[in-house]
């Protein structure tokens, strides 16, 4: 299995689950040496639980080279140990996609600690960990790439509020580490995926019915804009991911750093960053009267569209 990525080691954190395993896959066509990590905690097509084990012998049968690791990202601890694993099997790290996901839907006043830590630790927390213990190696070496899966629910998504948030972090996160790790030779960039996995088509349906009403009343799309919005499981194969994230980890998008992309079926997109769209000054400062005749100038054109006047049934609150 000889490639692009000949002779380098590729982690991928959540290697077991629907898009995880085809990133494995993906990365092992191409020559990389996989490390699989997977706590089983997702569900893959027929309703089982994610396994590394599985997509090793898979990527083993087909000639490539591939362990697999259990290890919590989580913790600090548990990247360290998933990175001590790639070094002790290969010898070296050049690639880390982070793409464990995992969270927690309920309403944002209901959330309890456990439920909020849980989701943060595997989006966000371990994201961060894993990257803080793959940068000594990566730096040395002068080369290094590292993609973070962000997803579309950091626009905004109700029931979603823990995992919008780590997501969005992960977004602030990607930024950094390419302004911090550049210097090193290490380019840092994000995907926000859309597949139909068997989770999206089976587990999250459910876990989100409740608040199908107000999702649809409030959130709009956002980045690739397709003919339509379909989920049909082969338009979305989660097999359609993984070409743009590997891409991103070869020497061809060398000069790719601090980005984010919207990667859904057959379309790519990359997202804009952030600019300021309007401002005020006043010499000495503002007060609440000052703001009060120039504030407009920065606001008038804005509207508050989450009231829903207009859906009475959604403005019930129930404790």
């Amino acid at each position: 299995m000889a490639g692009r990525l000949e002779g380098r080691v590729a982690i991928v954190t959540g290697g077991g689950g629907s898009i995880g395993t085809q990133h494995c896959l993906a990365f092992a066509r191409e020559g990389a040496k996989v490390v699989v990590n997977d706590i089983g905690a997702s569900l893959v097509d027929g309703g089982q639980a994610s396994n590394a084990d599985r997509v090793v012998a898979m990527i083993t049968e087909a000639g490539g080279e591939a362990v697999a690791d259990d290890n919590s990202a989580a913790s600090w601890s548990g990247a360290e140990a998933i990175v001590e694993h790639a070094m002790d099997a290969f010898g070296r790290v050049d690639i880390l996609v982070n793409n464990a996901t995992f969270g927690f839907n309920n309403d944002l006043w209901r959330f309890t600690e456990e439920e909020f830590d849980a989701t943060v630790g595997a989006n966000l927390k371990g994201y961060f960990a894993m990257t803080k213990f793959v940068v000594p190696h990566m730096a040395r070496a002068g080369k290094g790439a590292i993609v973070n899966t962000s997803s579309g629910s950091g626009f905004g998504h109700p029931s979603h509020a823990a995992y919008s948030a780590a997501k969005e972090g992960v977004v602030g996160l990607t930024r950094t580490s390419a302004l911090e790790l550049g210097r090193f030779g290490i380019r840092t960039n994000a995907i926000r995926p859309a597949a139909a996995s068997f989770s999206a088509l089976n587990g999250y349906m459910e876990k989100t019915e409740r608040w199908r009403d107000l999702m649809a009343a409030t959130m709009r799309p956002r980045g690739v804009r397709t003919k339509d919005d379909t989920m049909d499981p082969e338009v979305r194969s989660p097999a359609k991911i993984s070409p743009f994230v590997v891409w991103l980890c070869t020497d061809a998008a060398s000069h790719v750093n601090g980005r984010s992309f919207h990667v859904l079926g057959d379309y790519v997109g990359l997202f804009s960053e952030p600019d300021g769209e309007r401002t005020i000054y006043q010499r000495g400062g503002w007060d609440l009267d000052s703001l009060d005749v120039a504030g407009h100038q920065l606001t008038a054109t804005l509207t508050n569209d989450y009231t829903l006047d207009d859906h009475p049934e959604l403005k019930v609150f129930e404790a």
